[in-house]
């Protein structure tokens, strides 16, 4: 056989655009039909669950039974993984966990399975598991970035800034911006002292961008560090600017090593107003700024922020030495997150659940 390249004749006008089309069908059609085995055995498990709940609770049979079911599902099925004692004993919780047929059909089948297993290993409480369950199914994600969130305390963090959102924004921009900022940011990935100055922290930050962008949360693009504003002729420079997609605005972030203080909302309200004017598109909604500080007094911060005009937050950030014991968890490196992000290196699972 010759190893000479084969000739092709050119493909037809038009042929690379109706490729990309085919392609993507297909690559659609795989991510429906995965969705949909994913789904049928989200189900499958549910109702194995309820069956074995029902048979124990109405005759009395006991948790042996399970070690026999499992036994005698693997003899009926070699080829099909999931029926190990431990993952019956999964089904069983996962239905104590959801009851309701509908919302598991329509809501918690939108999940993989070992997603849902997280959320049973990790959280006792009804309203937690589904705040977590509707953020993994709304962002895309995986588990081990929803049990990284789980374990910072996403839930309790977020929309805790302190903010004048409701007098300065319409709604529902003002309740999804809130909802957008946290108190306290954890910039404990940074691996820096407490005594870290702020443009050590701000070089950190953009070192360890990936990380800090899964930090601030979905929507946010970084834009860029100590951006430079010309006004009048005078030279600024923003610590962090950033552009929330699906506020549709920009976001200036400026960072504070010490207590807050309210003139520092006045330099931040400058940098906005210079944003607006210079950067900001007619289709896009009023910039919002966010002062990053080592702590505050709520009620300083409340005074200062209600004769703002301005969209305004103000958070504390915590670095390692800064958190309690309880919150110091083992975060995923930054090859880690970024295979996650990109899909790459997913974990594998097995049959011992």
């Amino acid at each position: 056989m010759s190893d000479r390249p084969i000739n092709l004749t050119p493909p037809p006008a038009g042929y690379a655009d109706w490729l990309a089309d085919r392609k993507g069908r297909i690559h659609t059609a795989q991510q429906r039909a995965t969705l949909a085995v994913n789904r049928e055995l989200v189900l499958l498990y549910w109702q194995i669950g309820r069956d074995i709940l029902a048979r124990q609770a109405e005759q009395g049979w006991g948790t042996k039974v399970i070690e026999r079911l499992a036994r005698d599902l693997r003899a009926a099925f070699p080829d099909m993984k999931g029926f190990s004692p431990r993952n019956l004993k999964y089904m069983r919780a996962f239905t104590q966990a959801w009851p309701e047929a509908e919302f598991v059909q329509q809501v918690a089948a939108r999940l993989p399975w070992f997603h849902l297993c997280t959320l049973m290993d990790k959280l006792k409480n009804r309203e937690e598991r589904d705040w977590y369950l509707a953020c993994a199914i709304e962002h895309n994600w995986s588990r081990n970035i929803l049990e990284m969130q789980i374990e910072t305390r996403q839930r309790e963090r977020s929309g805790k800034a302190i903010t004048n959102f409701p007098a300065t924004l319409p709604k529902p921009q003002s309740d999804l911006a809130r909802e957008s900022l946290k108190d306290p940011y954890r910039f404990d990935f940074l691996g820096l002292a407490d005594e870290a100055q702020e443009r050590e922290i701000e070089k950190a930050l953009v070192k360890h961008v990936t990380e800090f962008l899964l930090e601030l949360g979905a929507g946010f693009a970084f834009v860029g560090r100590q951006v430079l504003l010309d006004v009048g002729g005078d030279e600024f420079f923003i610590d962090l600017l950033f552009y929330h997609l699906k506020l549709r605005c920009y976001v200036v972030i400026e960072l504070k090593g010490g207590k807050f203080k309210p003139e520092h909302l006045g330099q931040l309200s400058f940098y906005l107003t210079a944003v607006d004017e210079q950067l900001k598109h007619p289709q896009d909604n009023p910039t919002i700024g966010l002062l990053l500080c080592r702590s505050k007094n709520k009620v300083v911060a409340e005074y200062a922020l209600r004769t703002n005009a301005q969209p305004l937050g103000v958070a504390e950030y915590q670095l390692l030495e800064s958190l309690p014991p309880e919150l110091q968890t083992s975060l995923p490196s930054i090859e880690q997150i970024e295979r996650e992000l990109t899909g790459g290196d997913k974990p594998k699972e097995d049959d011992s659940q």
